[in-house]
């Protein structure tokens, strides 16, 4: 269990991080529809049979409340990326584990159309920030598949440290893919952790909501 109340919504300089709530749905789709060809090579297939949450708002809605209760058990925390009010993309803390690990793992997608922006690294300066000081955490990582270019740009622009290749580490669209496993820990945020907020968050533009944890 983290300590304290947690913010609510995290914000970068130009982005908003927030929860999916129901509401969201139409922007999902639309985002989600229109960059399917450009998202789906990287992502694990469904379950067979699992309604599409990008059709189905029963099936979104479910994967809000799913994300709700890990919220609240403190297992992982998900968040829109809001740029301009505007549904950007995702970022997810997922698969904590408390003990002796005290780890993450970060996963992030991003509009086709908003790529190229710094919308995704900022939003990771972001939640390193969450995840380090308001979660405690001592380590977040990230897989990435090496031929997705586009994702390990985000991670080198912030000079997250490669651990190596892990050999056909995930199910990735039906395969198993080998994925370069990036990390961060504590230690290294205190080094420098206050440099990439500055770099790329600066001052939050407004306070700070918090919401206590369950």
């Amino acid at each position: 269990m983290a300590p304290g109340p947690l913010p609510s919504q995290l914000r970068g300089r130009r982005v908003v991080l927030r929860p999916l709530v129901l509401a969201d749905f139409e922007a999902w789709r639309q985002v989600r529809q229109r960059s399917r060809h450009w998202l789906l090579p990287w992502e694990p297939k469904p379950p067979p049979g699992q309604p599409d949450d990008t059709e189905s708002k029963p099936a979104f809605n479910a994967r809000c409340g799913a994300r709700e209760r890990e919220w609240q058990l403190g297992t992982g925390y998900g968040f829109g990326i809001f740029v301009e009010g505007a549904l950007a993309g995702e970022i997810n803390l997922s698969g904590i584990q408390r003990g002796p690990f005290q780890n993450a793992y970060v996963g992030y997608w991003v509009d086709q159309a908003q790529a190229g922006n710094g919308y995704v690294p900022e939003s990771l300066v972001v939640v390193s920030q969450f995840a380090f000081e308001d979660l405690r955490l001592h380590r977040i990582q990230v897989a990435i598949i090496p031929r997705n270019a586009a994702s390990r740009r985000v991670v080198e622009k912030l000079g997250l440290r490669d651990e190596g290749v892990a050999e056909r580490y995930l199910a990735i669209n039906g395969r198993w893919e080998d994925h370069i496993r990036y990390a961060l820990t504590s230690e290294e945020w205190a080094h420098r952790g206050q440099e990439l907020v500055d770099e790329w968050v600066g001052a939050p533009p407004g306070p700070v909501l918090r919401l206590r944890q369950r």
